[in-house]
């Protein structure tokens, strides 16, 4: 007995020494921030740590010459707050009108020291849970079945406290810098530390390392004062406007790319840096060769010992030496405090900066552990704005939902209609919907049919990578077939290649809307939820499946989906035809006369005349059917051949008042009729 008592009360001490906490999120910039919004809001216990002494310490130092690429617009000619952060690409999600970034800014594109008040604000106002001055320097698992995910996460900061967390939410971002080692790369200068000062680079001839916002943005600062300024990079110049990537070069910094198409002197050039080699002559200047012509030689024997390319080559392209090269070639997640028993490894390929995570952007290593922010961009690498603030606030409060219904029992947020308020509820998304509109082709809503398709219930920006999932991550069921409706873009318009301003680019016609180019939205149809295997086995470059009807919306010049004849009659008899249901609206004038001279009742009329409700009639409402063509304008007919015209309105404004009396009977008549 008292060895049992002894060994609980070392537990207890044990346990003692951690603070605990459900939810730890390690990083206080906007994605943390973020995540600490939904979480407090839903009252769960939380912390967020971040090492800095305030939020957002990246954007206290970068980018360096602290002009954000990021757009800040003022005014977008509607009120709709929803539609404005389609144009808003800083702002955090919030409840309080006053965090809205245009209220810090009016700036289109916004210094960094704005970001950096805002999110210092953002973090006050709301009385968000942030401990300051906190680095995380090792992470590892305590396995314990009881658990949520059965094993704790424990954290160690720089004064070895200890803390345990149920669910771990990564928010560091990608801060460490991407370095190239070879020969002679200790004479290159990082992007983080060099001189952002033009008159520093007065008279001199520049290298740039990278092709990136930070490599031109860079370059955009010294252009008027150096020689010239030559860039080199492993791949070809990606003009954002092209490849329809927001990470992509921006036309904000791309003033290099006029000087060198217009022969003034600077240049760009491709080739591996891994092959590079720089020597250093005696007047300090930096001589560019490649690393095979350092083989088997003494680098310290001095520059005349060693072979340069424009030895054998005259007009070797960069043959004339430099004063400084920069390296400018972005940054990459770290890896280093995670205990190998995370198993938090690097992506493959182009995204081995990003950790591996789940189209859930849960780490495919551990469960719970959940990957925020930039950090998780590897899911949308190159196709969406998942990497940014105006994508990551909305994949951040998908990941919330997600948390919530898993740890808590909290379905995913959703709104039960009518059928015939499909077709609204789609027009009414498409043209204000701002997570649709950012995270294309990552984020959808979706519609689950009710049986016999009488009702729906609609689930807003679920991640499509884990469409299969539905039921399980959103504690929502879809026994009777779904639509899903997503962003895209036209599937060849996008590339570094591609030409993007072609005569005749655009689609007008509804006919033609599945050639459209411009991002438009698509509606797929499934009569039963696709399975994983189905989504393994996708076409390339297809977000879903191959659905059992599709139908693309005509791209619009204004984004504005709202033609009747364009735009909501095509999608209305598409929907029409999944369902094999009317889902025509009628005013109740029309509701009435189809009670005395048909069988059954349209469905709208059903849910919604004969339960009272819908349009009540009017003069007006009456005159502009009847100019549509939609009613016969019965002031014209005269039954008694006696009766004065002026009578016909008299009594027709009657009949529509008195309407009502006559339901109750005829809700029954018609029920019987059904029966």
């Amino acid at each position: 007995l008292g060895l049992a008592l002894c060994a609980g009360s070392l537990c207890a001490l044990s346990d003692a020494a951690f603070l605990y906490h459900d939810y730890c999120v390690l990083g206080a910039g906007p994605a943390g921030l973020q995540a600490a919004y939904f979480l407090q809001q839903a009252g769960r216990d939380y912390i967020v740590f971040e090492r800095s002494h305030a939020p957002g310490s990246f954007f206290a130092l970068y980018p360096r010459h602290r002009k954000l690429i990021s757009i800040n617009k003022q005014y977008t000619g509607k009120s709709n707050s929803e539609f404005n952060l389609r144009h808003d690409w800083n702002s955090l999600l919030s409840h309080d009108r006053r965090l809205l970034f245009r209220r810090y800014s009016r700036d289109f594109f916004p210094d960094a020291d704005t970001m950096v008040r805002y999110l210092e604000d953002f973090a006050s106002l709301l009385e968000l849970r942030v401990q300051y001055n906190t680095a995380i320097i090792h992470v590892t698992l305590e396995r314990n079945a009881q658990a949520w995910n059965g094993h704790y996460f424990l954290l160690t900061d720089q004064d070895r406290k200890d803390y345990k967390c149920s669910s771990l939410l990564v928010a560091t971002g990608t801060w460490v810098p991407n370095v190239v080692n070879f020969p002679g790369s200790e004479y290159v200068e990082g992007y983080e530390t060099v001189s952002i000062n033009p008159e520093d680079f007065a008279g001199q001839t520049v290298l740039i390392l990278g092709r990136g916002n930070s490599a031109f943005e860079t370059a955009e600062n010294i252009l008027g004062v150096t020689n010239f300024i030559h860039m080199v990079s492993r791949s070809r110049v990606r003009l954002s406007w092209a490849t329809h990537y927001v990470g992509d070069l921006r036309a904000i910094n791309n003033g290099l790319l006029d000087t060198y198409q217009l022969k003034s002197l600077d240049g760009l050039l491709e080739g591996d840096l891994e092959d590079l080699a720089i020597v250093k002559d005696k007047k300090g200047k930096l001589h560019i060769t490649l690393r095979f012509y350092l083989e088997n030689r003494n680098m310290s024997a001095g520059i005349d010992s060693i072979t340069l390319p424009q030895d054998e080559l005259d007009n070797f392209a960069t043959r004339a030496p430099y004063d400084r090269v920069i390296r400018c070639l972005g940054w990459k997640f770290d890896f280093s405090i995670y205990n190998r028993s995370l198993r938090m490894m690097p992506g493959k390929g182009n995204i081995n900066k990003y950790p591996q995570i789940k189209p859930s952007y849960e780490s495919r290593g551990t469960r719970g552990l959940f990957v925020l922010g930039t950090a998780s961009h590897s899911v949308d690498f190159r196709k969406s704005a998942g990497g940014f603030i105006h994508g990551f606030r909305y994949t951040t409060r998908a990941v919330h939902r997600l948390l919530e219904n898993r740890h808590h029992g909290v379905p995913w947020p959703s709104t039960v209609y009518p059928i015939t308020q499909l077709t609204n509820s789609i027009i009414k998304r498409v043209n204000e919907a701002s997570g649709l509109y950012q995270m294309f082709s990552v984020l959808a809503d979706i519609i689950l049919l009710r049986e016999n398709a009488t009702a729906f219930e609609y689930l807003e920006e679920y991640p499509v990578g884990v469409l299969a999932e539905l039921e399980m991550q959103t504690g929502r069921k879809a026994p009777s077939g779904l639509f899903v409706i997503i962003m895209e873009y036209g599937r060849n318009f996008s590339g570094a290649d591609k030409d993007v301003f072609y005569y005749n680019r655009a689609v007008g016609e509804a006919q033609h809307a599945w050639q459209s180019n411009f991002l438009h939205p698509v509606i797929y149809y499934y009569k039963r939820l696709p399975t994983e295997r189905e989504m393994r086995l996708r076409p390339p470059e297809w977000p879903l499946p191959r659905p059992d009807a599709i139908h693309h919306i005509v791209e619009d010049f204004l984004t504005d989906w709202t033609a009747p004849n364009a735009h909501i009659l095509p999608l209305r008899r598409f929907l029409e035809n999944c369902l094999g249901t009317d889902l025509r609206n009628f005013f109740a004038e029309s509701c009435f006369l189809f009670a005395f001279t048909r069988q059954k009742l349209p469905l709208f009329c059903q849910q919604g005349y004969m339960r009272m409700q819908g349009l009540v009639g009017s003069e007006g409402l009456r005159r502009h059917a009847v100019q549509a063509g939609l009613l016969q304008d019965y002031t014209l007919t005269d039954f008694s051949g006696d009766t004065p015209p002026d009578s016909h309105d008299r009594s027709r404004d009657q009949l529509l008042r008195d309407q009502v009396i006559s339901v109750r009977p005829l809700q029954h008549l018609f029920n019987a009729k059904d029966e």
